[in-house]
């Protein structure tokens, strides 16, 4: 039965592998050609972020036979291209990195003829039936529009947080708790989110000491108390970090008393690293979308991804909701593509 099971997977790997190559020599022809847009004519729809929401969307929409145009102004991945590694992504290959991830999605796209143009947005026009937007000194048009474009972590701006990014320091304790099993774990942070995200890391690491540099936390008090009573979780309060690091792995965490200057330098166990995570907020890209209703800085939108204005749909980690995961941005690009769809049809 084994013998048999394991020359299934082998199978199921070579046809795997096989399909991928497939979509990727397909999709270096497309993306050749059109990587810089087509300036000359309006788009069906205009996707603004090239991360797993935007190439969702992009995919959904050419897959209708709609003209598509993805304008992306970092890598085409988005922030999961980062990650070192995706675990809980339903159906993903095992162990594969963001990376990877990454240029699987985006070849995939390539492969429907999506559109992609580089450059970072500087103005955005979402009034009227064509929807304009300027990005690299170029502008595209289009019927409609998906806005895609994220939010990122604020970061504590400390020596050694970019240098650790994927070895030690993470900004999502869903995707990168489980790497940390065992070891001990570091949180910044003292809101809803730190602590929330701090009793979720308690069920993997050996012990959590959550980092804040006030006496009392910003975070609804019935959050407090549950994290109060997790026995591996404790507290260094009117504490900064003020530099992490090590070697290859995260090893080393420097700290000062805000009250007192008290400096200290924590260090890992012999063979052993941390895991150090920085909820410090996050920052939703939205600077330029005007008259578009928000919440907390985040696009609010119906269950269809519809915004307050016609024609403009938000889909992703831009979104005003409860969970941002590559599982949640990839539906909400897949209803966004759709509902773009629906409303050029009516011709609203």
């Amino acid at each position: 039965m084994k013998a048999r099971a394991a020359a299934a997977a082998a199978a199921l790997a070579v046809v795997f592998k096989t399909a991928i190559a497939s979509v990727a020599k397909q999709s270096k022809k497309v993306y050749n050609v059109l990587v810089m847009g087509d300036m000359g004519k309006p788009y069906d729809v205009l996707i603004l972020g090239g991360g797993p929401a935007g190439l969702s969307a992009a995919i959904y929409a050419a897959r209708a036979g709609l003209s598509v145009l993805v304008i992306e102004r970092g890598a085409f991945g988005g922030t999961v291209f980062q990650t070192s590694e995706i675990e809980n992504y339903p159906g993903g290959v095992y162990g594969e990195s963001g990376r990877e991830f990454s240029s699987r999605l985006s070849a995939q796209a390539d492969s429907f003829g999506v559109e992609k143009a580089s450059g970072a947005a500087e103005k955005v026009h979402m009034e009227g039936k064509e929807k304009k937007v300027e990005a690299g000194g170029n502008t595209y048009s289009g019927r409609s529009i998906i806005l895609a474009t994220g939010s990122i972590p604020a970061k504590l701006g400390v020596p050694g947080e970019e240098e650790y990014l994927g070895r030690g320091v993470s900004y999502c304790a869903v995707c990168d708790g489980p790497f940390f099993s065992g070891l001990d774990v570091f949180v910044v942070g003292g809101g809803d989110s730190a602590l929330e995200e701090s009793m979720h890391l308690a069920g993997f690491a050996r012990h959590v000491t959550i980092i804040h540099r006030r006496d009392a936390f910003r975070a609804a008090k019935q959050i407090v108390d549950h994290t109060r009573k997790k026995d591996n979780i404790s507290f260094m309060l009117d504490t900064v970090v003020t530099g992490i690091g090590g070697g290859d792995l995260l090893t080393r965490i420097e700290t000062e008393n805000v009250k007192t200057g008290e400096k200290n330098v924590i260090r890992a166990n012999d063979g052993e690293n941390f895991g150090f995570f920085i909820f410090a907020g996050m920052n939703p890209v939205t600077d330029l979308f005007e008259g578009i209703d928000m919440k907390d800085g985040y696009i609010v939108t119906d269950e269809r991804m519809r915004t307050n204005a016609a024609g403009v749909f938000a889909a992703g980690d831009v979104r005003f909701k409860t969970l941002r995961q590559i599982v949640t941005a990839a539906a909400d690009g897949a209803i966004a593509a759709i509902e773009a769809e629906k409303y050029l049809i009516k011709g609203e």
